[in-house]
Protein backbone atom coordinates (compact mmCIF):
# COMPACT_ATOMS: atom_id res chain seq x y z
CA UNK A 1 0.00 0.00 0.00
CA UNK A 2 3.60 2.06 0.09
CA UNK A 3 3.06 2.39 -3.35
CA UNK A 4 -0.07 3.17 -3.89
CA UNK A 5 0.17 5.93 -1.14
CA UNK A 6 3.16 7.65 -2.91
CA UNK A 7 1.00 7.64 -6.57
CA UNK A 8 -1.45 9.21 -5.19
CA UNK A 9 -0.19 11.52 -3.29
CA UNK A 10 1.83 12.45 -6.81
CA UNK A 11 -1.40 12.23 -8.81
CA UNK A 12 -3.02 14.91 -6.19
CA UNK A 13 -0.64 17.71 -8.00
CA UNK A 14 -1.37 19.33 -10.73
CA UNK A 15 1.04 20.51 -13.32
CA UNK A 16 0.67 24.07 -14.26
CA UNK A 17 4.20 24.49 -16.16
CA UNK A 18 6.53 22.84 -18.22
CA UNK A 19 9.12 22.69 -15.42
CA UNK A 20 6.30 21.15 -13.41
CA UNK A 21 5.41 18.49 -15.60
CA UNK A 22 8.57 17.65 -15.99
CA UNK A 23 9.06 16.69 -12.62
CA UNK A 24 5.67 14.59 -12.44
CA UNK A 25 6.84 12.78 -15.64
CA UNK A 26 10.32 11.80 -13.36
CA UNK A 27 8.20 10.99 -10.18
CA UNK A 28 5.30 8.91 -12.15
CA UNK A 29 7.99 7.18 -14.02
CA UNK A 30 9.68 6.41 -10.98
CA UNK A 31 6.87 4.63 -8.97
CA UNK A 32 5.56 3.20 -12.32
CA UNK A 33 8.71 1.67 -12.91
CA UNK A 34 8.73 -0.46 -10.22
CA UNK A 35 7.45 -4.18 -9.93
CA UNK A 36 4.10 -4.78 -10.15
CA UNK A 37 2.32 -5.20 -7.29
CA UNK A 38 -1.27 -5.26 -5.45
CA UNK A 39 -3.07 -1.60 -5.70
CA UNK A 40 -6.15 -0.14 -6.86
CA UNK A 41 -6.22 -0.51 -10.90
CA UNK A 42 -8.02 3.15 -11.19
CA UNK A 43 -4.89 4.56 -9.36
CA UNK A 44 -2.51 3.61 -11.86
CA UNK A 45 -4.78 3.80 -14.58
CA UNK A 46 -5.22 7.71 -13.45
CA UNK A 47 -1.33 7.81 -13.70
CA UNK A 48 -1.24 6.60 -16.98
CA UNK A 49 -3.79 9.01 -18.02
CA UNK A 50 -1.08 11.79 -16.53
CA UNK A 51 1.33 10.64 -18.38
CA UNK A 52 -0.66 11.14 -21.70
CA UNK A 53 -1.33 14.28 -20.24
CA UNK A 54 1.91 15.55 -19.43
CA UNK A 55 3.53 14.22 -23.00
CA UNK A 56 1.04 17.58 -24.43
CA UNK A 57 3.47 20.09 -22.90
CA UNK A 58 6.62 18.23 -22.75
CA UNK A 59 8.43 17.52 -26.27
CA UNK A 60 9.26 14.40 -27.43
CA UNK A 61 13.33 15.34 -27.30
CA UNK A 62 12.97 15.98 -23.72
CA UNK A 63 10.74 12.85 -22.76
CA UNK A 64 13.44 11.06 -24.31
CA UNK A 65 16.15 12.57 -22.27
CA UNK A 66 14.12 12.24 -19.11
CA UNK A 67 13.52 8.38 -19.67
CA UNK A 68 17.33 8.46 -20.90
CA UNK A 69 18.62 9.58 -17.05
CA UNK A 70 20.64 7.28 -15.44
CA UNK A 71 18.81 6.08 -12.38
CA UNK A 72 15.62 4.35 -13.52
CA UNK A 73 14.82 0.58 -13.26
CA UNK A 74 12.03 -0.21 -15.49
CA UNK A 75 11.02 -3.35 -13.57
CA UNK A 76 7.48 -3.17 -14.62
CA UNK A 77 6.59 -4.88 -18.23
CA UNK A 78 3.11 -2.58 -18.26
CA UNK A 79 5.18 0.56 -17.99
CA UNK A 80 8.30 -1.12 -20.76
CA UNK A 81 5.47 -1.89 -22.52
CA UNK A 82 3.55 2.03 -22.80
CA UNK A 83 6.68 3.52 -23.89
CA UNK A 84 7.59 0.60 -26.42
CA UNK A 85 4.82 2.32 -27.90
CA UNK A 86 5.60 5.42 -28.16
CA UNK A 87 7.94 7.60 -29.99
CA UNK A 88 11.26 5.55 -31.59
CA UNK A 89 13.10 8.12 -29.73
CA UNK A 90 11.60 7.06 -26.55
CA UNK A 91 11.14 3.51 -26.81
CA UNK A 92 14.54 3.13 -27.66
CA UNK A 93 15.60 4.47 -24.42
CA UNK A 94 13.22 3.34 -21.95
CA UNK A 95 14.10 -0.38 -23.77
CA UNK A 96 17.62 0.20 -22.84
CA UNK A 97 16.92 0.90 -19.43
CA UNK A 98 14.67 -1.95 -19.00
CA UNK A 99 15.48 -4.92 -16.47
CA UNK A 100 12.78 -7.65 -16.52
CA UNK A 101 13.28 -11.09 -15.92
CA UNK A 102 13.77 -13.70 -18.46
CA UNK A 103 10.36 -15.10 -18.49
CA UNK A 104 8.94 -11.36 -18.15
CA UNK A 105 10.84 -10.81 -21.48
CA UNK A 106 9.71 -14.05 -23.34
CA UNK A 107 5.79 -12.55 -22.63
CA UNK A 108 6.64 -8.85 -23.50
CA UNK A 109 8.59 -9.17 -26.54
CA UNK A 110 5.96 -10.68 -29.33
CA UNK A 111 3.35 -8.02 -27.89
CA UNK A 112 5.85 -4.84 -28.82
CA UNK A 113 5.20 -3.27 -32.08
CA UNK A 114 8.00 -4.51 -34.44
CA UNK A 115 9.61 -1.32 -34.80
CA UNK A 116 10.61 -1.51 -30.95
CA UNK A 117 11.47 -5.02 -31.05
CA UNK A 118 14.70 -4.13 -32.82
CA UNK A 119 16.13 -1.53 -30.23
CA UNK A 120 16.43 -4.54 -28.16
CA UNK A 121 19.29 -5.84 -30.41
CA UNK A 122 21.25 -3.20 -29.53
CA UNK A 123 21.52 -4.64 -26.11
CA UNK A 124 24.20 -7.45 -25.35
CA UNK A 125 22.93 -8.04 -21.49
CA UNK A 126 19.85 -9.81 -22.25
CA UNK A 127 18.84 -13.42 -20.59
CA UNK A 128 18.52 -16.10 -23.21
CA UNK A 129 15.06 -16.31 -23.28
CA UNK A 130 14.14 -12.84 -24.61
CA UNK A 131 17.73 -14.04 -26.82
CA UNK A 132 15.52 -16.91 -28.20
CA UNK A 133 12.12 -14.99 -29.03
CA UNK A 134 13.91 -12.14 -30.91
CA UNK A 135 15.11 -15.03 -32.97
CA UNK A 136 12.39 -16.84 -33.46
CA UNK A 137 10.42 -13.26 -34.24
CA UNK A 138 13.30 -12.85 -36.99
CA UNK A 139 14.40 -9.50 -35.45
CA UNK A 140 17.77 -8.48 -36.40
CA UNK A 141 20.17 -5.99 -35.89
CA UNK A 142 18.77 -2.44 -37.54
CA UNK A 143 22.08 -0.31 -36.41
CA UNK A 144 24.71 0.24 -38.78
CA UNK A 145 27.09 -2.34 -37.73
CA UNK A 146 30.72 -1.57 -36.79
CA UNK A 147 33.93 -1.67 -38.19
CA UNK A 148 35.71 -4.71 -37.08
CA UNK A 149 38.69 -2.94 -35.84
CA UNK A 150 35.82 -0.29 -33.67
CA UNK A 151 33.96 -3.38 -32.50
CA UNK A 152 37.15 -5.48 -30.84
CA UNK A 153 37.84 -2.02 -28.99
CA UNK A 154 34.37 -2.19 -27.65
CA UNK A 155 35.08 -5.84 -26.91
CA UNK A 156 38.35 -5.62 -25.47
CA UNK A 157 40.57 -2.29 -25.40
CA UNK A 158 43.40 -4.03 -23.95
CA UNK A 159 43.63 -6.73 -26.77
CA UNK A 160 43.67 -3.81 -29.27
CA UNK A 161 46.53 -1.82 -27.56
CA UNK A 162 49.24 -3.00 -29.24
CA UNK A 163 48.51 -5.01 -32.22
CA UNK A 164 50.89 -6.60 -34.90
CA UNK A 165 51.85 -5.02 -37.73
CA UNK A 166 51.82 -6.71 -41.18
CA UNK A 167 55.43 -7.66 -42.11
CA UNK A 168 54.93 -5.92 -45.44
CA UNK A 169 58.15 -4.07 -47.43
CA UNK A 170 56.25 -1.38 -47.33
CA UNK A 171 52.63 -0.26 -46.58
CA UNK A 172 50.20 0.92 -49.80
CA UNK A 173 47.63 3.53 -50.01
CA UNK A 174 45.64 4.41 -52.93
CA UNK A 175 46.67 6.23 -55.31
CA UNK A 176 44.81 9.50 -56.58
CA UNK A 177 44.77 8.03 -60.21
CA UNK A 178 42.90 4.88 -58.64
CA UNK A 179 40.22 4.88 -56.53
CA UNK A 180 38.67 1.54 -57.30
CA UNK A 181 40.78 -1.31 -56.79
CA UNK A 182 43.79 -2.43 -54.57
CA UNK A 183 46.22 -4.75 -56.26
CA UNK A 184 47.51 -8.06 -54.13
CA UNK A 185 51.23 -7.73 -52.48
CA UNK A 186 52.51 -9.84 -55.66
CA UNK A 187 51.60 -6.90 -58.20
CA UNK A 188 53.95 -4.66 -59.30
CA UNK A 189 52.64 -1.24 -58.30
CA UNK A 190 53.29 0.35 -61.79
CA UNK A 191 50.19 -1.95 -62.78
CA UNK A 192 47.82 -1.78 -59.52
CA UNK A 193 48.61 2.20 -59.53
CA UNK A 194 49.76 2.38 -56.08
CA UNK A 195 52.42 4.41 -54.92
CA UNK A 196 54.87 4.15 -51.33
CA UNK A 197 53.14 6.06 -48.45
CA UNK A 198 54.69 6.94 -45.18
CA UNK A 199 54.37 4.77 -42.05
CA UNK A 200 50.86 4.57 -41.10
CA UNK A 201 49.44 4.39 -37.76
CA UNK A 202 49.61 1.34 -35.70
CA UNK A 203 46.36 -1.33 -36.63
CA UNK A 204 46.04 1.04 -39.72
CA UNK A 205 44.49 -1.24 -42.05
CA UNK A 206 43.28 -0.41 -46.01
CA UNK A 207 39.96 -1.19 -47.13
CA UNK A 208 39.43 -1.85 -51.37
CA UNK A 209 37.32 1.27 -53.14
CA UNK A 210 34.52 -1.33 -53.17
CA UNK A 211 34.15 -1.54 -49.47
CA UNK A 212 34.43 2.46 -49.16
CA UNK A 213 31.94 3.11 -51.43
CA UNK A 214 29.58 0.35 -49.91
CA UNK A 215 30.50 1.67 -46.26
CA UNK A 216 29.29 4.89 -48.03
CA UNK A 217 26.61 3.82 -49.38
CA UNK A 218 25.13 2.42 -46.13
CA UNK A 219 25.97 4.94 -43.72
CA UNK A 220 23.99 7.22 -46.01
CA UNK A 221 20.99 4.89 -46.24
CA UNK A 222 20.88 4.63 -42.33
CA UNK A 223 20.98 8.36 -42.12
CA UNK A 224 18.24 8.54 -44.59
CA UNK A 225 15.96 5.79 -42.77
CA UNK A 226 16.26 7.60 -39.53
CA UNK A 227 15.10 10.79 -40.55
CA UNK A 228 12.59 9.37 -42.27
CA UNK A 229 11.56 8.00 -38.61
CA UNK A 230 11.86 11.31 -36.58
CA UNK A 231 10.44 13.49 -39.05
CA UNK A 232 7.04 14.03 -37.34
CA UNK A 233 7.05 14.67 -32.93
CA UNK A 234 3.93 15.11 -32.24
CA UNK A 235 2.09 12.19 -30.58
CA UNK A 236 -0.27 10.12 -32.38
CA UNK A 237 -4.07 10.26 -31.76
CA UNK A 238 -6.62 7.17 -31.77
CA UNK A 239 -7.48 6.15 -35.50
CA UNK A 240 -5.02 9.06 -36.82
CA UNK A 241 -3.05 8.49 -40.82
CA UNK A 242 -5.73 5.43 -41.21
CA UNK A 243 -6.52 6.91 -44.18
CA UNK A 244 -3.57 9.34 -44.91
CA UNK A 245 -0.86 6.84 -44.25
CA UNK A 246 -0.23 4.08 -47.02
CA UNK A 247 -1.60 0.83 -45.64
CA UNK A 248 -0.03 -2.40 -46.98
CA UNK A 249 -2.99 -4.29 -49.14
CA UNK A 250 -4.00 -7.49 -47.13
CA UNK A 251 -3.01 -10.34 -48.87
CA UNK A 252 -5.72 -12.97 -49.35
CA UNK A 253 -3.21 -15.47 -51.09
CA UNK A 254 0.40 -16.28 -51.91
CA UNK A 255 2.69 -19.08 -53.28
CA UNK A 256 5.82 -20.67 -51.39
CA UNK A 257 8.12 -23.21 -51.32
CA UNK A 258 9.83 -24.64 -48.37
CA UNK A 259 13.44 -26.69 -47.62
CA UNK A 260 13.54 -30.04 -46.32
CA UNK A 261 12.58 -29.20 -42.81
CA UNK A 262 9.67 -27.21 -43.08
CA UNK A 263 10.82 -24.05 -43.28
CA UNK A 264 9.87 -21.16 -45.68
CA UNK A 265 12.64 -20.25 -47.94
CA UNK A 266 10.86 -18.36 -51.08
CA UNK A 267 7.53 -16.51 -51.35
CA UNK A 268 6.06 -15.21 -54.53
CA UNK A 269 6.18 -10.82 -54.31
CA UNK A 270 6.33 -8.41 -51.72
CA UNK A 271 4.97 -11.13 -49.20
CA UNK A 272 8.55 -12.55 -49.38
CA UNK A 273 9.73 -10.46 -46.98
CA UNK A 274 6.91 -11.33 -44.00
CA UNK A 275 7.38 -15.16 -44.49
CA UNK A 276 10.51 -16.74 -44.96
CA UNK A 277 12.27 -18.02 -42.20
CA UNK A 278 8.77 -19.25 -41.16
CA UNK A 279 8.53 -22.45 -39.77
CA UNK A 280 5.23 -24.79 -40.70
CA UNK A 281 6.27 -26.92 -38.26
CA UNK A 282 5.33 -25.02 -35.46
CA UNK A 283 1.95 -24.66 -35.03
CA UNK A 284 0.39 -21.91 -33.11
CA UNK A 285 -3.12 -23.12 -32.47
CA UNK A 286 -3.00 -24.45 -28.82
CA UNK A 287 -6.22 -26.36 -29.14
CA UNK A 288 -4.67 -28.44 -32.67
CA UNK A 289 -5.28 -32.00 -32.31
CA UNK A 290 -2.58 -33.26 -34.68
CA UNK A 291 0.33 -30.84 -36.33
CA UNK A 292 -1.28 -32.14 -39.89
CA UNK A 293 2.38 -30.61 -41.76
CA UNK A 294 4.24 -32.40 -39.46
CA UNK A 295 2.81 -35.97 -39.76
CA UNK A 296 2.60 -35.20 -43.99
CA UNK A 297 6.27 -33.91 -43.75
CA UNK A 298 7.32 -37.20 -42.02
CA UNK A 299 5.50 -39.48 -44.33
CA UNK A 300 6.20 -37.21 -47.36
CA UNK A 301 2.53 -36.87 -48.56
CA UNK A 302 0.80 -34.01 -49.84
CA UNK A 303 -1.04 -31.60 -47.33
CA UNK A 304 -4.62 -30.70 -48.38
CA UNK A 305 -6.92 -27.78 -46.40
CA UNK A 306 -5.01 -27.62 -43.78
CA UNK A 307 -5.00 -24.98 -41.11
CA UNK A 308 -2.52 -22.35 -40.24
CA UNK A 309 -1.65 -19.15 -38.15
CA UNK A 310 0.46 -16.91 -39.43
CA UNK A 311 1.73 -13.87 -37.10
CA UNK A 312 2.84 -10.95 -38.16
CA UNK A 313 1.90 -7.90 -39.60
CA UNK A 314 -2.08 -7.19 -40.76
CA UNK A 315 -1.11 -7.92 -44.73
CA UNK A 316 -0.90 -11.62 -43.59
CA UNK A 317 -1.50 -12.07 -39.56
CA UNK A 318 -4.59 -14.48 -38.88
CA UNK A 319 -5.41 -18.12 -39.98
CA UNK A 320 -4.91 -19.05 -43.10
CA UNK A 321 -5.72 -22.84 -45.62
CA UNK A 322 -2.73 -24.40 -46.72
CA UNK A 323 -2.59 -27.10 -49.52
CA UNK A 324 0.90 -28.38 -50.67
CA UNK A 325 2.40 -30.84 -52.55
CA UNK A 326 6.28 -32.28 -51.66
CA UNK A 327 9.41 -32.13 -54.16
CA UNK A 328 11.65 -34.58 -55.34
CA UNK A 329 14.92 -34.13 -57.45
CA UNK A 330 14.78 -35.93 -60.15
CA UNK A 331 18.03 -38.15 -60.52
CA UNK A 332 17.98 -40.01 -57.04
CA UNK A 333 14.45 -39.14 -55.94
CA UNK A 334 15.53 -36.75 -53.30
CA UNK A 335 13.65 -34.71 -51.04
CA UNK A 336 13.81 -31.44 -50.95
CA UNK A 337 10.75 -29.65 -49.77
CA UNK A 338 7.14 -28.86 -50.47
CA UNK A 339 5.91 -26.12 -52.92
CA UNK A 340 2.26 -25.02 -52.25
CA UNK A 341 -0.25 -22.22 -51.46
CA UNK A 342 -1.84 -20.05 -48.62
CA UNK A 343 -5.32 -18.63 -49.12
CA UNK A 344 -7.97 -17.56 -46.86
CA UNK A 345 -11.20 -19.07 -46.38
CA UNK A 346 -14.51 -16.39 -46.37
CA UNK A 347 -15.09 -16.88 -43.16
CA UNK A 348 -11.54 -16.26 -42.17
CA UNK A 349 -11.27 -13.11 -44.05
CA UNK A 350 -14.90 -11.85 -42.49
CA UNK A 351 -12.97 -12.70 -38.98
CA UNK A 352 -10.30 -10.99 -39.99
CA UNK A 353 -11.35 -7.57 -41.28
CA UNK A 354 -13.35 -7.66 -37.77
CA UNK A 355 -10.34 -8.32 -35.42
CA UNK A 356 -9.14 -5.20 -34.88
CA UNK A 357 -12.56 -3.23 -34.68
CA UNK A 358 -13.25 -6.19 -31.51
CA UNK A 359 -9.69 -5.03 -30.14
CA UNK A 360 -10.18 -1.83 -30.24
CA UNK A 361 -13.98 -2.20 -28.57
CA UNK A 362 -12.39 -4.71 -25.69
CA UNK A 363 -9.70 -2.01 -25.34
CA UNK A 364 -12.61 0.63 -24.59
CA UNK A 365 -14.35 -1.40 -22.93
CA UNK A 366 -10.99 -1.33 -19.91
CA UNK A 367 -10.26 2.09 -20.06
CA UNK A 368 -14.23 3.05 -19.50
CA UNK A 369 -13.40 1.21 -16.24
CA UNK A 370 -10.69 3.45 -14.45
CA UNK A 371 -12.37 6.50 -15.87
CA UNK A 372 -15.90 6.02 -14.36
CA UNK A 373 -14.35 5.74 -11.23
CA UNK A 374 -12.27 8.80 -11.67
CA UNK A 375 -15.48 10.31 -12.71
CA UNK A 376 -17.76 8.87 -9.44
CA UNK A 377 -14.97 9.97 -6.80
CA UNK A 378 -14.68 13.14 -8.46
CA UNK A 379 -18.40 13.61 -8.28
CA UNK A 380 -18.29 12.46 -4.77
CA UNK A 381 -16.03 15.16 -3.95
CA UNK A 382 -17.89 17.69 -5.35
CA UNK A 383 -20.94 16.63 -3.88
CA UNK A 384 -19.75 16.47 -0.52
CA UNK A 385 -21.18 13.56 -0.06
CA UNK A 386 -19.23 12.01 2.55
CA UNK A 387 -19.24 15.68 4.35
CA UNK A 388 -17.86 19.27 3.90
CA UNK A 389 -15.03 20.10 1.30
CA UNK A 390 -13.28 23.23 1.02
CA UNK A 391 -13.76 25.03 -1.85
CA UNK A 392 -10.53 24.55 -3.98
CA UNK A 393 -10.69 20.67 -3.74
CA UNK A 394 -14.71 21.30 -5.05
CA UNK A 395 -13.21 23.23 -8.02
CA UNK A 396 -11.19 20.79 -8.97
CA UNK A 397 -13.05 18.05 -8.56
CA UNK A 398 -15.24 19.18 -10.65
CA UNK A 399 -12.74 19.79 -13.09
CA UNK A 400 -11.69 16.10 -12.39
CA UNK A 401 -15.15 15.31 -13.56
CA UNK A 402 -15.41 17.72 -16.41
CA UNK A 403 -12.39 16.04 -17.77
CA UNK A 404 -13.49 12.57 -17.92
CA UNK A 405 -16.94 12.77 -19.35
CA UNK A 406 -14.78 14.18 -22.33
CA UNK A 407 -12.77 11.12 -22.28
CA UNK A 408 -15.96 9.40 -21.93
CA UNK A 409 -17.41 11.16 -25.06
CA UNK A 410 -14.40 10.34 -26.63
CA UNK A 411 -14.57 6.50 -26.30
CA UNK A 412 -17.91 6.78 -27.43
CA UNK A 413 -17.22 8.01 -30.93
CA UNK A 414 -14.29 5.66 -31.20
CA UNK A 415 -16.39 2.87 -30.58
CA UNK A 416 -19.51 4.11 -32.25
CA UNK A 417 -17.27 4.28 -35.74
CA UNK A 418 -15.76 0.80 -35.41
CA UNK A 419 -19.12 -0.56 -35.62
CA UNK A 420 -20.32 1.68 -38.21
CA UNK A 421 -17.08 1.07 -40.22
CA UNK A 422 -17.26 -3.11 -39.63
CA UNK A 423 -21.49 -3.02 -39.96
CA UNK A 424 -21.58 -4.21 -36.55
CA UNK A 425 -24.07 -1.16 -35.96
CA UNK A 426 -27.33 -0.16 -37.74
CA UNK A 427 -28.54 3.58 -38.01
CA UNK A 428 -32.31 3.49 -35.74
CA UNK A 429 -35.27 3.89 -38.68
CA UNK A 430 -37.78 6.18 -38.20
CA UNK A 431 -39.01 9.52 -40.58
CA UNK A 432 -37.22 12.94 -39.71
CA UNK A 433 -37.27 16.20 -41.80
CA UNK A 434 -33.91 16.70 -42.63
CA UNK A 435 -34.41 20.38 -43.77
CA UNK A 436 -36.17 21.37 -40.36
CA UNK A 437 -33.04 19.85 -38.61
CA UNK A 438 -30.59 22.21 -40.88
CA UNK A 439 -32.65 25.43 -40.42
CA UNK A 440 -32.74 24.83 -37.02
CA UNK A 441 -29.32 23.99 -35.80
CA UNK A 442 -28.04 26.59 -38.65
CA UNK A 443 -30.34 29.03 -36.42
CA UNK A 444 -28.46 28.09 -33.54
CA UNK A 445 -24.95 28.14 -34.77
CA UNK A 446 -25.21 31.92 -36.13
CA UNK A 447 -25.62 33.28 -32.69
CA UNK A 448 -22.13 31.38 -32.33
CA UNK A 449 -20.48 32.65 -35.84
CA UNK A 450 -21.88 36.25 -34.94
CA UNK A 451 -19.34 37.16 -32.24
CA UNK A 452 -16.49 36.52 -34.98
CA UNK A 453 -18.28 38.34 -37.81
CA UNK A 454 -18.73 34.92 -39.58
CA UNK A 455 -21.94 33.29 -40.73
CA UNK A 456 -23.57 30.69 -43.18
CA UNK A 457 -24.90 32.24 -46.15
CA UNK A 458 -27.66 29.10 -46.55
CA UNK A 459 -29.87 27.91 -49.62
CA UNK A 460 -32.60 26.12 -47.92
CA UNK A 461 -36.61 25.92 -49.14
CA UNK A 462 -39.33 25.60 -46.47
CA UNK A 463 -40.08 22.25 -48.32
CA UNK A 464 -40.13 18.94 -46.14
CA UNK A 465 -37.19 16.38 -47.15
CA UNK A 466 -38.14 13.51 -44.96
CA UNK A 467 -35.31 10.62 -44.14
CA UNK A 468 -36.04 7.28 -43.17
CA UNK A 469 -33.70 7.90 -39.86
CA UNK A 470 -35.34 8.64 -36.08
CA UNK A 471 -35.10 12.24 -35.20
CA UNK A 472 -31.91 11.97 -32.99
CA UNK A 473 -29.74 10.03 -35.54
CA UNK A 474 -30.32 12.77 -38.05
CA UNK A 475 -30.08 15.46 -36.17
CA UNK A 476 -26.93 14.09 -34.66
CA UNK A 477 -25.56 13.21 -38.00
CA UNK A 478 -26.18 16.96 -39.20
CA UNK A 479 -24.58 18.48 -35.94
CA UNK A 480 -21.22 16.35 -36.79
CA UNK A 481 -21.46 18.10 -40.30
CA UNK A 482 -22.49 21.45 -39.04
CA UNK A 483 -20.56 21.98 -36.16
CA UNK A 484 -17.55 20.88 -37.33
CA UNK A 485 -17.87 23.49 -40.22
CA UNK A 486 -18.64 26.19 -37.70
CA UNK A 487 -15.64 25.36 -35.02
CA UNK A 488 -13.43 25.91 -38.31
CA UNK A 489 -14.97 28.98 -39.68
CA UNK A 490 -12.42 31.91 -38.65
CA UNK A 491 -13.05 35.49 -38.39
CA UNK A 492 -15.10 37.21 -41.53
CA UNK A 493 -15.84 33.98 -43.58
CA UNK A 494 -18.71 33.35 -44.81
CA UNK A 495 -20.11 30.03 -45.21
CA UNK A 496 -22.26 28.92 -48.08
CA UNK A 497 -24.69 26.17 -47.27
CA UNK A 498 -26.92 24.26 -49.93
CA UNK A 499 -30.04 21.99 -49.19
CA UNK A 500 -31.89 20.34 -51.77
CA UNK A 501 -33.47 17.69 -52.62
CA UNK A 502 -33.37 15.80 -56.75
CA UNK A 503 -34.83 12.80 -57.26
CA UNK A 504 -35.01 10.21 -54.44
CA UNK A 505 -32.00 12.10 -52.50
CA UNK A 506 -31.07 15.34 -50.44
CA UNK A 507 -28.13 16.91 -50.70
CA UNK A 508 -26.29 19.19 -48.04
CA UNK A 509 -23.25 21.30 -50.08
CA UNK A 510 -21.06 23.33 -47.83
CA UNK A 511 -18.26 25.27 -48.75
CA UNK A 512 -14.81 24.66 -46.57
CA UNK A 513 -13.66 26.90 -44.77
CA UNK A 514 -10.37 27.68 -45.15
CA UNK A 515 -8.37 25.74 -42.78
CA UNK A 516 -9.84 22.60 -43.78
CA UNK A 517 -9.61 23.55 -47.60
CA UNK A 518 -6.20 23.66 -47.41
CA UNK A 519 -5.94 20.34 -45.71
CA UNK A 520 -5.24 17.37 -48.13
CA UNK A 521 -6.72 14.50 -46.15
CA UNK A 522 -10.26 15.77 -44.56
CA UNK A 523 -11.27 12.62 -43.04
CA UNK A 524 -7.85 11.85 -41.20
CA UNK A 525 -7.41 12.73 -37.43
CA UNK A 526 -4.32 14.80 -38.06
CA UNK A 527 -7.04 17.19 -39.73
CA UNK A 528 -7.54 19.91 -36.74
CA UNK A 529 -9.33 23.19 -36.68
CA UNK A 530 -8.22 26.10 -35.20
CA UNK A 531 -8.90 26.34 -31.38
CA UNK A 532 -12.53 27.64 -30.94
CA UNK A 533 -15.63 27.82 -28.57
CA UNK A 534 -17.40 25.00 -30.69
CA UNK A 535 -15.43 22.18 -30.34
CA UNK A 536 -15.82 19.19 -32.88
CA UNK A 537 -15.09 16.76 -30.57
CA UNK A 538 -12.05 15.44 -28.48
CA UNK A 539 -10.37 14.05 -31.68
CA UNK A 540 -10.77 17.05 -33.74
CA UNK A 541 -12.81 17.96 -37.17
CA UNK A 542 -11.09 14.92 -39.24
CA UNK A 543 -12.01 12.50 -36.83
CA UNK A 544 -15.44 14.29 -36.63
CA UNK A 545 -16.24 14.19 -40.36
CA UNK A 546 -15.08 10.48 -40.91
CA UNK A 547 -17.36 9.40 -38.35
CA UNK A 548 -20.32 11.64 -39.97
CA UNK A 549 -19.13 9.36 -43.40
CA UNK A 550 -20.02 6.27 -41.83
CA UNK A 551 -22.74 7.48 -40.15
CA UNK A 552 -24.22 8.51 -43.77
CA UNK A 553 -23.00 5.28 -45.25
CA UNK A 554 -25.04 3.20 -43.05
CA UNK A 555 -27.79 5.24 -44.06
CA UNK A 556 -27.36 4.49 -47.49
CA UNK A 557 -25.46 7.59 -48.25
CA UNK A 558 -22.19 9.58 -48.63
CA UNK A 559 -20.15 12.04 -47.62
CA UNK A 560 -17.63 13.58 -50.05
CA UNK A 561 -15.22 16.22 -50.87
CA UNK A 562 -15.42 17.90 -53.92
CA UNK A 563 -12.30 20.35 -54.25
CA UNK A 564 -13.41 22.77 -51.98
CA UNK A 565 -16.33 21.26 -50.79
CA UNK A 566 -18.33 19.12 -48.78
CA UNK A 567 -21.24 17.08 -50.25
CA UNK A 568 -23.56 14.95 -48.27
CA UNK A 569 -26.32 13.47 -49.52
CA UNK A 570 -29.36 10.91 -48.56
CA UNK A 571 -32.12 8.67 -49.16
CA UNK A 572 -34.97 10.18 -48.73
CA UNK A 573 -37.91 8.32 -47.24
CA UNK A 574 -40.34 6.77 -50.02
CA UNK A 575 -43.40 7.84 -49.69
CA UNK A 576 -46.60 6.06 -48.89
CA UNK A 577 -48.57 6.75 -52.34
CA UNK A 578 -45.30 5.61 -54.24
CA UNK A 579 -46.52 2.53 -55.23
CA UNK A 580 -50.43 1.04 -55.45
CA UNK A 581 -51.20 -0.95 -52.79
CA UNK A 582 -52.72 -4.56 -53.78
CA UNK A 583 -56.53 -3.68 -52.74
CA UNK A 584 -55.90 -0.70 -55.31
CA UNK A 585 -54.70 -2.47 -57.68
CA UNK A 586 -57.69 -5.12 -57.61
CA UNK A 587 -60.32 -2.50 -56.99
CA UNK A 588 -59.21 -0.82 -60.48
CA UNK A 589 -59.64 -4.21 -61.88
CA UNK A 590 -63.13 -4.54 -60.76
CA UNK A 591 -63.73 -1.46 -61.77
Amino acid sequence: MHFDDRLATVLRNRATGERAGKTQFRQLIDLLGERPQAGDPALKAAAYLRLIALAEMIPVPERAKIVGETGWRFRNPELVRWFGEAHPSIAAAALYRAELSGAEWEELIPRLPIRARGFLRHRRDLPMEAVRVLDQLGVQDRALPLPDMVQMLVDDPDEVAAPEIPEAPEPLILSPANDIEVASEEEPESQAGLEPAQEPEPAAKMPDGEGIRALVERIETFKRNRAEATANDAPSLPMAGLDAAPVRKRIDAFIFGTDSEGRIDWAEGDVAAMVIGTTLTARHDADAREDDFASALLHRRPLRGARFTLRGGPAISGDWIVDATPRFTRGDGRFFGYAGRFRRSAGMAEADRNAGADRLRQLLHELRTPVNAMQGYAEVIQQQVFGPTPHEYRALAASIAGDSARILAGFDELDRLAKLETGALDLEAGASDFAGIVRTQVKQLQSVLSPRVARFDTTVHEVAALLPLAQQEAEMLAWRVLATLAGATGAGEAIKLDLKTEGDEVSLRAQLPASLAATEELFSSEARSASSTLSSGIFGAGFSLRLARAEARSAGGELVRDDKWLILSLPLLTPEDALPSPNDINGRAAG
